[in-house]
Protein backbone atom coordinates (compact mmCIF):
# COMPACT_ATOMS: atom_id res chain seq x y z
CA UNK A 1 0.00 0.00 0.00
CA UNK A 2 1.90 3.08 -1.31
CA UNK A 3 -0.22 5.72 0.49
CA UNK A 4 -0.67 5.19 4.13
CA UNK A 5 -1.25 6.76 7.18
CA UNK A 6 -1.60 10.79 6.39
CA UNK A 7 -2.15 13.09 8.99
CA UNK A 8 -2.94 16.89 8.01
CA UNK A 9 -0.78 18.29 11.31
CA UNK A 10 2.09 16.94 12.90
CA UNK A 11 1.87 17.92 16.17
CA UNK A 12 5.24 18.78 18.24
CA UNK A 13 6.52 15.92 19.87
CA UNK A 14 9.34 17.16 21.99
CA UNK A 15 8.18 20.59 22.77
CA UNK A 16 8.95 21.59 26.49
CA UNK A 17 11.43 18.39 26.75
CA UNK A 18 14.23 18.88 23.31
CA UNK A 19 13.24 22.72 23.64
CA UNK A 20 10.97 25.57 25.26
CA UNK A 21 7.43 25.16 24.60
CA UNK A 22 6.09 28.15 24.28
CA UNK A 23 6.98 31.14 21.55
CA UNK A 24 8.86 33.70 23.02
CA UNK A 25 11.07 31.09 25.18
CA UNK A 26 11.62 29.25 21.76
CA UNK A 27 12.60 32.20 19.78
CA UNK A 28 15.13 33.41 22.77
CA UNK A 29 16.31 29.83 22.76
CA UNK A 30 16.86 29.42 19.28
CA UNK A 31 18.69 33.53 19.71
CA UNK A 32 21.13 32.15 22.30
CA UNK A 33 22.27 29.44 20.30
CA UNK A 34 23.03 31.38 17.47
CA UNK A 35 24.30 34.13 19.78
CA UNK A 36 27.01 31.17 20.97
CA UNK A 37 28.66 31.06 17.25
CA UNK A 38 30.68 34.17 15.55
CA UNK A 39 28.88 36.51 13.03
CA UNK A 40 29.79 35.22 9.59
CA UNK A 41 31.45 38.04 7.17
CA UNK A 42 28.72 35.82 4.74
CA UNK A 43 26.46 33.09 4.58
CA UNK A 44 27.61 30.36 2.41
CA UNK A 45 25.41 28.44 0.17
CA UNK A 46 25.50 24.74 0.07
CA UNK A 47 24.57 21.57 -1.12
CA UNK A 48 24.02 19.50 2.20
CA UNK A 49 24.71 19.50 5.69
CA UNK A 50 25.25 17.24 9.24
CA UNK A 51 23.60 18.91 12.21
CA UNK A 52 23.24 17.20 15.46
CA UNK A 53 19.29 17.02 17.27
CA UNK A 54 19.84 16.36 21.14
CA UNK A 55 17.96 18.80 23.46
CA UNK A 56 18.81 22.34 22.39
CA UNK A 57 20.32 23.02 25.56
CA UNK A 58 22.92 20.65 24.79
CA UNK A 59 23.69 20.20 20.91
CA UNK A 60 21.25 23.88 19.98
CA UNK A 61 25.14 25.59 19.83
CA UNK A 62 26.49 23.29 17.21
CA UNK A 63 23.48 23.14 14.97
CA UNK A 64 23.17 26.99 15.10
CA UNK A 65 26.61 27.20 13.57
CA UNK A 66 25.79 25.75 10.30
CA UNK A 67 22.36 27.27 10.37
CA UNK A 68 23.92 30.80 11.26
CA UNK A 69 26.58 30.40 8.20
CA UNK A 70 24.90 28.92 5.35
CA UNK A 71 23.03 31.31 2.84
CA UNK A 72 19.28 29.18 3.81
CA UNK A 73 17.26 28.22 0.38
CA UNK A 74 13.31 28.19 1.11
CA UNK A 75 13.00 24.80 -0.21
CA UNK A 76 14.58 22.06 2.08
CA UNK A 77 14.69 17.73 2.15
CA UNK A 78 15.42 16.48 5.89
CA UNK A 79 16.41 13.10 6.20
CA UNK A 80 16.68 11.87 10.05
CA UNK A 81 17.31 8.47 12.02
CA UNK A 82 14.71 6.34 13.15
CA UNK A 83 14.78 5.97 17.35
CA UNK A 84 11.60 4.52 17.69
CA UNK A 85 11.71 1.72 15.56
CA UNK A 86 7.80 2.67 14.44
CA UNK A 87 6.29 3.15 10.66
CA UNK A 88 8.09 2.19 6.80
CA UNK A 89 12.13 1.71 7.02
CA UNK A 90 11.92 4.86 4.32
CA UNK A 91 9.09 7.15 5.64
CA UNK A 92 8.04 10.15 3.79
CA UNK A 93 5.72 12.42 4.21
CA UNK A 94 3.97 14.22 1.08
CA UNK A 95 1.29 16.19 2.65
CA UNK A 96 0.13 18.43 5.45
CA UNK A 97 1.84 20.29 7.91
CA UNK A 98 4.68 20.24 10.86
CA UNK A 99 3.55 22.31 14.07
CA UNK A 100 6.36 23.34 16.81
CA UNK A 101 5.64 26.42 19.11
CA UNK A 102 6.16 29.30 16.60
CA UNK A 103 4.12 27.81 14.04
CA UNK A 104 3.18 25.51 11.37
CA UNK A 105 5.26 24.43 8.31
CA UNK A 106 4.47 23.04 4.90
CA UNK A 107 5.36 19.81 3.62
CA UNK A 108 6.73 20.22 -0.03
CA UNK A 109 4.26 18.12 -1.56
CA UNK A 110 5.95 18.60 -5.19
CA UNK A 111 9.38 17.52 -4.18
CA UNK A 112 8.10 15.26 -1.90
CA UNK A 113 5.91 13.72 -4.83
CA UNK A 114 8.76 14.16 -7.39
CA UNK A 115 11.04 11.78 -4.39
CA UNK A 116 8.30 8.73 -4.06
CA UNK A 117 8.58 8.93 -8.19
CA UNK A 118 12.09 8.54 -8.83
CA UNK A 119 12.56 6.18 -5.80
CA UNK A 120 9.69 3.12 -4.52
CA UNK A 121 11.89 2.34 -1.50
CA UNK A 122 10.06 5.98 -0.28
CA UNK A 123 6.57 5.34 1.18
CA UNK A 124 4.26 7.86 2.83
CA UNK A 125 3.99 6.50 6.75
CA UNK A 126 2.87 9.59 9.18
CA UNK A 127 4.05 6.53 12.58
CA UNK A 128 7.70 6.94 11.64
CA UNK A 129 7.52 10.49 12.15
CA UNK A 130 4.63 10.83 15.01
CA UNK A 131 7.50 10.54 18.06
CA UNK A 132 10.86 11.41 15.95
CA UNK A 133 12.47 13.84 17.57
CA UNK A 134 15.50 14.20 15.32
CA UNK A 135 14.17 16.51 12.55
CA UNK A 136 11.34 18.16 14.44
CA UNK A 137 14.37 19.78 16.21
CA UNK A 138 15.94 21.47 13.25
CA UNK A 139 12.47 23.26 12.38
CA UNK A 140 12.87 25.99 15.06
CA UNK A 141 16.30 27.28 13.28
CA UNK A 142 14.52 27.31 9.95
CA UNK A 143 11.02 29.28 11.20
CA UNK A 144 13.45 32.00 13.29
CA UNK A 145 16.56 32.38 10.49
CA UNK A 146 14.20 31.88 7.48
CA UNK A 147 10.83 32.22 8.36
CA UNK A 148 8.46 30.90 5.01
CA UNK A 149 9.79 27.68 3.79
CA UNK A 150 9.06 24.40 2.90
CA UNK A 151 10.89 21.11 3.54
CA UNK A 152 10.46 17.24 2.85
CA UNK A 153 10.69 14.89 6.13
CA UNK A 154 12.29 11.63 5.36
CA UNK A 155 12.72 9.50 8.13
CA UNK A 156 15.45 6.42 7.66
CA UNK A 157 15.70 3.34 9.53
CA UNK A 158 17.16 0.46 7.03
CA UNK A 159 20.59 -0.77 7.36
CA UNK A 160 21.50 -1.00 3.97
CA UNK A 161 23.81 1.08 1.90
CA UNK A 162 21.80 -0.27 -1.72
CA UNK A 163 18.91 1.71 -0.21
CA UNK A 164 21.00 4.74 0.64
CA UNK A 165 22.58 4.89 -2.73
CA UNK A 166 18.99 4.55 -4.83
CA UNK A 167 17.50 7.24 -2.44
CA UNK A 168 20.59 9.34 -2.34
CA UNK A 169 20.69 9.02 -5.85
CA UNK A 170 16.60 10.10 -6.51
CA UNK A 171 17.38 13.05 -3.91
CA UNK A 172 20.09 14.16 -6.11
CA UNK A 173 18.43 13.74 -9.72
CA UNK A 174 15.07 15.61 -7.95
CA UNK A 175 16.66 18.49 -6.71
CA UNK A 176 18.84 18.96 -10.03
CA UNK A 177 15.58 19.55 -11.71
CA UNK A 178 13.91 21.56 -9.15
CA UNK A 179 15.04 25.16 -10.94
CA UNK A 180 16.03 26.66 -7.48
CA UNK A 181 18.15 25.67 -4.39
CA UNK A 182 17.02 22.83 -2.82
CA UNK A 183 19.21 22.30 0.59
CA UNK A 184 20.02 18.57 2.09
CA UNK A 185 19.83 17.80 5.71
CA UNK A 186 20.87 15.31 7.13
CA UNK A 187 20.11 15.16 11.22
CA UNK A 188 22.38 13.04 13.32
CA UNK A 189 24.24 13.25 16.54
CA UNK A 190 27.91 11.00 16.48
CA UNK A 191 29.33 8.55 19.37
CA UNK A 192 26.95 7.84 22.47
CA UNK A 193 27.61 7.36 26.11
CA UNK A 194 31.24 6.67 26.46
CA UNK A 195 33.84 8.57 28.10
CA UNK A 196 34.95 12.24 26.61
CA UNK A 197 38.18 10.58 25.02
CA UNK A 198 36.56 7.28 23.47
CA UNK A 199 34.45 9.86 21.70
CA UNK A 200 36.18 12.34 20.84
CA UNK A 201 38.34 9.67 18.54
CA UNK A 202 35.13 7.75 17.49
CA UNK A 203 33.73 11.05 16.37
CA UNK A 204 36.51 12.11 14.05
CA UNK A 205 36.77 8.98 12.40
CA UNK A 206 33.55 9.00 11.41
CA UNK A 207 34.07 13.19 10.68
CA UNK A 208 36.78 12.19 9.13
CA UNK A 209 35.04 10.66 6.25
CA UNK A 210 32.24 13.12 5.96
CA UNK A 211 34.84 15.74 4.99
CA UNK A 212 36.30 13.59 2.92
CA UNK A 213 32.98 12.96 1.24
CA UNK A 214 32.97 9.77 1.39
CA UNK A 215 29.61 8.04 2.10
CA UNK A 216 30.79 3.96 1.83
CA UNK A 217 34.05 4.58 4.08
CA UNK A 218 31.91 6.48 6.18
CA UNK A 219 29.37 3.53 6.30
CA UNK A 220 32.65 1.05 6.61
CA UNK A 221 34.06 3.08 10.10
CA UNK A 222 30.86 3.11 11.36
CA UNK A 223 30.85 -0.41 11.38
CA UNK A 224 34.13 -1.58 11.80
CA UNK A 225 34.70 0.76 14.88
CA UNK A 226 31.11 1.12 16.36
CA UNK A 227 30.55 4.33 16.48
CA UNK A 228 27.06 4.63 17.90
CA UNK A 229 26.55 7.38 15.31
CA UNK A 230 22.60 7.36 14.84
CA UNK A 231 22.30 9.31 12.00
CA UNK A 232 24.98 7.60 9.51
CA UNK A 233 21.76 6.23 7.05
CA UNK A 234 20.59 9.62 6.43
CA UNK A 235 24.09 11.21 6.45
CA UNK A 236 25.10 8.49 4.08
CA UNK A 237 22.35 9.49 1.86
CA UNK A 238 23.41 13.11 1.68
CA UNK A 239 26.80 12.26 1.00
CA UNK A 240 25.59 10.50 -2.03
CA UNK A 241 23.11 13.08 -2.91
CA UNK A 242 25.87 15.81 -2.56
CA UNK A 243 28.39 14.18 -4.68
CA UNK A 244 25.78 13.60 -7.65
CA UNK A 245 25.24 17.31 -7.32
CA UNK A 246 29.25 18.30 -7.80
CA UNK A 247 30.12 18.53 -4.03
CA UNK A 248 33.58 19.29 -3.94
CA UNK A 249 34.11 20.25 -0.59
CA UNK A 250 33.28 19.56 3.17
CA UNK A 251 34.17 21.63 6.23
CA UNK A 252 33.66 21.01 10.04
CA UNK A 253 31.78 24.58 11.58
CA UNK A 254 31.51 22.69 15.16
CA UNK A 255 32.32 20.09 17.07
CA UNK A 256 31.36 19.53 20.72
CA UNK A 257 30.06 16.92 23.67
CA UNK A 258 27.33 16.69 26.28
CA UNK A 259 30.03 17.19 28.57
CA UNK A 260 31.32 20.61 27.52
CA UNK A 261 27.66 21.79 28.42
CA UNK A 262 27.17 19.56 31.52
CA UNK A 263 30.41 18.80 33.01
CA UNK A 264 30.09 14.98 33.11
CA UNK A 265 32.70 13.37 30.77
CA UNK A 266 31.67 9.80 31.66
CA UNK A 267 28.89 9.31 29.62
CA UNK A 268 29.10 12.05 26.66
CA UNK A 269 27.21 12.24 23.66
CA UNK A 270 29.24 13.77 20.19
CA UNK A 271 27.72 16.61 18.02
CA UNK A 272 28.77 18.28 14.90
CA UNK A 273 28.00 20.61 12.36
CA UNK A 274 29.45 19.98 8.73
CA UNK A 275 28.55 21.91 5.58
CA UNK A 276 28.92 20.38 2.16
CA UNK A 277 29.38 22.50 -0.99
Amino acid sequence: MRYRYAMEIRPPAVAGTFYEGTPERLAAQVAACVAENPVPESKERFIGAVVPHAGLMYSGHVAAAFYAAAELPRRFIILCPNHTGFGHFAAINRSGQWSTPLGNVAIDTPLADALMQQSHLLAEDSRAHAREHSLEVQLPFLQELLGDFTFVPICLGANRYDYCEEIGHAIAKVVAAAGEPVGILASSDLNHYEDQKTTLRKDQLAIDEVLKLDPRELWHVVEQFDISMCGFIPTTTMLIAAKQLGAKQATLLKHATSGDINGDYSHVVGYAAIVVV
